[in-house]
């Protein structure tokens, strides 16, 4: 790197810290990018920071970033900035959404369909040489609901519309129509919605309202042959409420990416429930996810480096 003041300083704080400080440094010469994957490496070159490129927002060395003025988010959740967003007004947040939808879509199609199928129950048939064949119902005769319309939400709405099922679906702002949602319900009539469903999916941002939103009450409005699929937070379930109501068959099962503690402890009943799918916190990697994000990196940077407005920005006071 010249001499000169580099007209913008990153540290990034990532496990593929090297990697995306050789893109940058190709992409962008002026640009002085930190590979800075561990904390003493952070700790080292934070308070030379303009921008802060990370999957999760380092609340332990908020203090000591004086200078910086831009969060890039390499995921689509910023909660890891809760804990200090009344002191980071001044920052641009933006996160990498968009990358995710499509690969989370995936995944809820496949867990629709194997729920519907009890491909659990086949697959332990399978392994003891048992022939039961059964009816099934067309996924085209049920209906999904999807709780959060954004980018993720509205991606799963649009592959169930395509797999011919009927979509309803809640937001917080129901004044505009969702493409491929046949019935719109604000976010704070879930009441309405969960007796409509034959699968519910969890695709809230992380906020201050979406903690415990699932819970024994809004359990109770799901019909005894529904299924949960959670691909939002573990902490908008109360996995308490919810393992009761499995165990009382109170919905037929569900199928869960996120937990209220990651790992999921080895003494969780979820673990051995035969109505349940657990799968580790895997539904929003794709392959390649550097090449995936670094296009939406490299434009704000562009756009940074001309003054001008940032793409994915996140509203802390929503959270998303």
């Amino acid at each position: 790197m010249s001499s000169e003041t580099p007209a913008l300083t990153i540290v990034i704080n990532h496990p593929a810290a090297e990697s995306f400080a050789r893109l940058l440094g190709e992409r962008f010469p002026q640009v002085h990018a930190i590979a800075a994957p561990d904390p003493a490496r952070l700790e080292r070159y934070i308070g030379d920071a303009d921008a802060l490129v990370a999957f999760r927002f380092p609340v332990e060395v908020f203090d000591q970033a004086k200078k910086l003025r831009w969060f890039q988010s390499t995921g689509a959740g910023v909660d890891s900035m809760f804990p200090i967003r009344d002191r980071a007004a001044h920052l641009v947040v933006t996160n990498a959404r968009g990358i995710h939808g499509e690969l989370i879509a995936d995944y809820v199609m496949a867990g629709v369909t194997m729920l519907h199928w009890d491909f659990r129950k086949y697959l332990l048939e399978q392994s003891e040489r048992k022939w039961n064949p059964r009816v099934v119902a067309p996924l085209s005769e049920r209906t999904i609901g999807v709780v959060g319309l954004g980018s993720i939400g509205a991606t799963i709405a649009r592959r169930a519309e395509g797999a011919g099922m009927t979509v309803v679906g809640s937001k917080r702002d129901i004044s505009v129509p969702v493409e491929c949602v046949d019935r719109l319900f604000g976010s704070d009539a879930l009441q309405d919605l969960l007796p409509l469903c034959d699968f519910v999916v969890l695709a809230v941002p992380a906020t201050a309202e979406t903690v415990g939103l699932i819970g024994a009450a809004e359990i109770a409005y799901m019909r005894r042959d529904a299924f949960l699929i959670n691909i939002a937070r573990g902490n908008v379930v109360v996995e308490a409420e919810l393992i009761k109501a499995l165990k009382a068959s109170a919905i037929a099962g569900a199928m869960l990416d996120v937990f209220e503690r990651e790992p999921l402890p080895q003494d969780s009943p979820l673990w051995d429930m035969p109505n349940v799918i657990v799968t580790p916190h895997a539904s929003g990697t794709p392959t390649g996810y550097i090449e995936r994000m670094f296009p939406i990196l490299a434009e704000n940077i562009e756009r940074f480096l001309n003054g001008q407005a940032l793409k994915n920005v996140v509203d802390l006071r929503r959270g998303y």
